[in-house]
């Protein structure tokens, strides 16, 4: 290696001035943010700019002029040969996990009081809002008061006449739609 003298003096003077400088042997650099340059100026360069410190465009790169000639998907580089185009950045699609669980949303119905009036809800079979059809059944009640009409000395028929009177019957609700059985209210 060749170390150039900076000035026609002594070899003490020659050595110090190569360090102080910051050229001795290209290995040393001058303290601070910037380097010196090597060549014909010893002046340092302009700062870098702002998109070159933050790096901002290196994250989305710009694609390409495109080349005319036949679009079979592949384009020449700089050396002529074919290359894939360049990639771009995308939003990841999300990819569908096995092990999803399917969610079912279920509307649960307050429990319906049944009486011995109509009553309007949503059928459980159909899924319709009805208003309940009423039918009426012999009872507890029903069998009771036939009973006790019987003691009571009313043999002729009389003792029969519970089963003809709704308000000793029980009452069967039902579907207009489906005919479903809804409910019973049940007198005793």
């Amino acid at each position: 290696m060749e170390m150039k003298r900076l000035d026609g003096g002594g070899d003490v003077h020659g050595v110090a001035d190569l360090v102080s400088s910051g050229f001795a042997l290209g290995k040393m650099s001058v303290p601070g943010s910037y380097q010196a340059a090597a060549g014909p100026s010893a002046v340092p360069t302009a700062p870098p700019s702002y998109e070159e410190t933050v790096a901002v465009n290196s994250y989305y790169p710009t694609p390409p002029a495109p080349t005319p000639g036949p679009n079979t998907g592949l384009m020449t580089g700089p050396d002529g040969k074919g290359m894939n185009p360049p990639a771009y950045y995308t939003q990841p699609v999300p990819v569908p996990n096995a092990n999803a669980i399917a969610v079912q949303t279920v509307y649960v119905q307050q429990p319906v009081s049944f009486y011995d009036r109509p009553v309007q809800m949503c059928c459980p079979s159909c899924n319709k809002m009805i208003v309940t059809q009423l039918s009426y059944n012999a009872g507890a009640l029903t069998w009771l008061s036939c009973g006790s009409l019987c003691l009571l000395g009313c043999i002729a028929g009389c003792c029969f006449i519970p089963f003809c009177v709704d308000a000793l019957q029980d009452v069967d609700h039902h579907c207009p739609n489906c005919k479903a059985l809804l409910g019973t209210y049940k007198r005793l």
